[in-house]
Order: C-alpha cells, then structure tokens, then sequence
C-alpha cells in the first residue's frame, strides 16, 4: 500500500484518531508515525480538531411539567386481580408469554446480522463521504456528503489489500445507498486488513477488473 498517497494519509489518521482501526492496523500506523513528522501532524490535526466534539454542553434544566409526565409513566401502576382467575385469563397469560418467547427469539435472529467492521471514506479534501458497514453477507451503504454523479456513471467499490492490486466489491447503489451483495470470495477478503477506495466508473463498472476512472473515497476498514 502506497502511504505517500495524500486522501490515503488523512483517512488513516482520521480513523486512528477516531478509533475505529483495528488493533493491527493501529500497530502499523504507529510504527508509520515513528519516521513521519508530516503524519504525526496530520494526526495532531484530526485530533485537536475532534477535542472540540467532547467540550462540555451547558445545563438545561427540564420545566417541572415534564419530569411529571415521566414521573406517571415511569411509576408502577396498582393492578387488582380477583382471588381465582378464570379460565380465560389463564389462557391469554399464556399466549401473551409464549409471544414474549417468540419475540426473543426473533430478535436473537436479527441480532446475528449486526454489522462486523465500519470504515469512513473520505474525500480527497477529508470530508466523510461514505459510510460502509459489513455484515456477513453484504455491505450496507450509506452516503454522507456524496458527490452527484451523471447517469451514464457508476461507483465501483474496491477492496485494497496488503499487496496493493485493487478488487472490485461491486457497483454502489444509486444514490450511494443501498446494500451490496458479497461473493464467498468477497466474504473471505473482508475479514482481512484491508482499505476501501470508490472510483468513478462507466455505467455498471469497470469492464477490465481494476480501476479506469479517479480514486473518489478513500477510507480503512476496521472491525466493531
């Protein structure tokens, strides 16, 4: 990977400073910053500039009328039952916990699909363009401050592994959001250290397997 390349250096320090690179890749950068004023200022940069985010906020204090209505529904309501419950009531209590049961369930489901790494690309004036999240399957897409691009364009998204040598994950959605389908072998790329990059592409794509059009985004892809 070439790390003289500008977009490249302002999305590593970003991420670094930001902490969403993985512990091995935060190892390799700060052995780049060990021989790299320029670096090393560039990340003094992102992180003065994100200090601003944690100043403190002054107090609101909430009108009385407020804290009295989180007060009703917050506090546990007196419910009188008979002695002996019919029938009936068994029966809904019983259907109510087996939705309860069922509900779990479906939502242990869900949460097997939770998002496994993140990267932030960048423009090549470091401005959050692109966020890319990985599920298991596919990556879901989500613009930021996205260029408009012209109908007879594309973005192509690319993996950059540790050799260099660009391979397509697939054509963005239009509009820059949507999901993006992984092939086993895409699957496999994705839980490697790797950087993403966008270009702009011919509609559909690029037709030779590698880039033709401008590096757009640049960002790494660290896992959650």
């Amino acid at each position: 990977m070439n790390y003289q390349t500008p977009a490249l250096r302002r999305a590593l320090a970003a991420d670094y400073a930001i902490g969403l690179m993985s512990a091995p890749a935060r190892r390799r950068f700060e052995q780049l910053l060990l021989d790299d004023a320029a670096l090393r200022a560039e990340l003094a940069n992102w992180q003065e500039s994100l200090a601003s985010l944690t100043d403190g906020l002054p107090e609101h204090p909430l009108p009385e009328r407020v804290w009295h209505g989180i007060t009703t529904r917050v506090e546990p309501q007196t419910l009188h039952l008979p002695e002996k419950r019919p029938f009936w009531n068994w029966l809904r209590a019983t259907a109510a916990a087996c939705s309860l049961v069922a509900l779990v369930f479906l939502g242990s489901l869900y949460n097997r699909d939770d998002a496994r790494y993140e990267a932030t690309l960048l423009s090549a004036d470091a401005q959050p363009a692109l966020k890319v999240e990985a599920h298991e399957d596919y990556l879901q897409i989500e613009p930021l401050t996205l260029a408009a691009v012209g109908p007879d364009r594309s973005l192509e998204l690319w993996a950059i592994p540790a050799d260099g040598k660009p391979i397509s994950l697939g054509v963005i959605p239009a509009g820059g959001k949507g999901k993006v389908e992984l092939n086993d072998a895409q699957k496999v790329l994705i839980g490697k250290p790797i950087a993403l990059a966008v270009s702009l592409e011919p509609k559909g794509g690029s037709s030779t397997g590698q880039p033709t059009g401008p590096v757009l985004y640049q960002g790494g892809l660290a896992a959650l």
